[in-house]
């Protein structure tokens, strides 16, 4: 990998039509689909359905809207980007680098989930060490070239399609009385146990609050497409088809959970929403199948979460706002002081995670705790005045956002409620004060940075006054 220091390199249309739709979907299917959901349905009950369904119509509108300014400007810096042209630069760079930060603490967090599964399955090798070999190799995979991003993401989307579309068959064939291998059917487990909203509603929107980082990912696509031929169509066919995968993905699955089994299971918070099921169910081999699945599901999102983390800090360095060093790519495309600098962080979030167990590293996470909102409040803010300053213009754009520009006031009115819920909430205060102070702490490096370069520009100024 060398560098040609006279002519800066971009990066490449290394991703294929094929690896971007799958990316586009494994945006939305995580780790929290397949185990993260039993506490939302313990939380809520059946009612979690509404949860869902709220959040992924919030989801369809944010994406909606970064679809219209990704169409028009596809960046790898994304709604960083849009956020600096439509906010101004202390938004962009506010908003760039809370979302890095979010990714090099997810990265740990799901090497660290994936290492126990190895460790259970090989207790000779420690847990610590599975999780530094999987953040190696998926480092080494997207230090090579951004194919090999895009083809680990490609296999590892496929998994978790096909196991999908399987529960969902099983599910299926359950509740209409066909599976063989057991007698429970039907949908009587949405009203049997308390009705079908047990805790009240006040519970069905603290469900919103756990289920929305479920969903969140979703805005990859639009980072990813900078690094394919004609990402227009790329961005344009992944936000419509949007709402039919939360519609399959989330709401099918989630709905045959909470229908074949209790809600008040109390296996289903100890073993996860997928393999109670399939216990239920007496299917072969449950635990293995599931934990195999989630291996993918966690790797997938290591995967993503580093790339996307890399392109993050790579567009804040070509607009000035890191080290200049950083924007330099490889002669195949690749940023790869950015792989390298994120990969670096997510280890040392591993590594402070096993020197202090459930320490320090906790503290850090909860600094994550509100900053897919804000993200997404930017979006919609972005959008907003981006669109404003297009119809004063006669532009018209090509991919548009509905009904504008009342539903995304609406977006902005329904997030912004449910910061303030989090802030006055006893369950979410905390966290929403430590991304709160995280936020805090980035406006203050922006101004000390401002202030040093009006400075450093007063003083040039100065000095060529008094040479002449």
């Amino acid at each position: 990998m060398t560098f040609d220091n006279k002519k800066q390199r971009s990066l490449q249309h290394g991703l294929t039509s094929r690896q971007v739709s799958m990316i586009s979907i494994a945006g939305i299917i995580g780790a929290g689909l397949f185990i993260g959901s039993s506490n939302a349905i313990a939380s809520a009950g059946p009612a979690i359905l509404i949860s869902y369904a709220m959040t992924g119509l919030l989801v369809l509108l944010v994406m909606r809207m970064l679809g219209e300014m990704a169409v028009a400007n596809p960046n790898s810096g994304s709604f960083s980007t849009y956020a600096t042209e439509a906010i101004g630069p202390w938004a962009g760079f506010t908003i760039g680098w809370l979302y890095w930060w979010f990714w090099v603490l997810i990265i740990p967090v799901e090497a660290i989930a994936g290492a126990e599964i190895l460790h259970a399955w090989f207790p000779t090798i420690p847990s610590w060490l599975c999780a530094f070999l999987i953040m190696f190799l998926l480092a080494a995979t997207n230090l090579i070239s951004v194919k090999h991003f895009g083809e680990f993401e490609f296999w590892f989307a496929l998994v978790k399609v096909i196991a999908i579309i399987a529960f969902i068959g099983i599910g299926s064939a359950a509740v209409f009385g066909f599976w063989p291998l057991t007698q429970v059917s039907g949908v009587s487990h949405l009203w049997a146990n308390g009705g079908f909203m047990p805790n009240g509603f006040g519970t069905v929107l603290g469900g919103v609050l756990i289920t929305i980082f479920s969903f969140f990912g979703a805005e990859i696509v639009t980072i990813a497409a900078d690094e394919t031929s004609n990402p227009q169509a790329k961005i344009r066919r992944a936000t419509n088809l949007v709402v039919y995968r939360i519609a399959i993905f989330y709401l099918a699955s989630i709905f045959l959970v909470v229908s074949l089994v209790a809600w008040n299971d109390p296996a289903l918070k100890t073993v996860g929403s997928f393999q109670r099921v399939l216990e239920v169910l007496n299917v072969p081999g449950a635990k293995l199948i599931v934990d195999l699945v989630v291996l993918v599901a966690v790797t997938s999102c290591m995967n993503s979460g580093l790339y996307t983390a890399s392109r993050m800090l790579h567009s804040l360095a070509a607009r000035g706002e890191a080290v200049g060093a950083i924007k330099r790519v490889s002669g195949n495309g690749v940023p790869v002081t950015a792989v390298i600098l994120s990969t670096l962080a997510g280890f040392g979030g591993c590594l402070v995670n096993y020197i202090f167990p459930g320490k320090v590293f906790s503290f850090l996470l909860s600094t994550t705790g509100a900053i897919a909102l804000i993200v997404y409040l930017v979006i919609a803010i972005s959008q907003l005045r981006l669109r404003a300053r297009g119809d004063r213009l006669g532009e018209q754009p090509a991919l548009k956002m509905w009904l504008f520009p009342w539903l995304t006031w609406l977006v902005i009115g329904i997030i912004s409620l449910v910061l303030g819920y989090m802030l006055l909430s006893d369950a979410y205060r905390y966290e929403t004060m430590m991304t709160a102070g995280v936020t805090l702490f980035i406006l203050l490096v922006y101004m000390s940075r401002q202030r040093y370069s009006w400075g450093a520009d007063r003083r040039r100024v100065m000095l060529e006054a008094d040479r002449h």
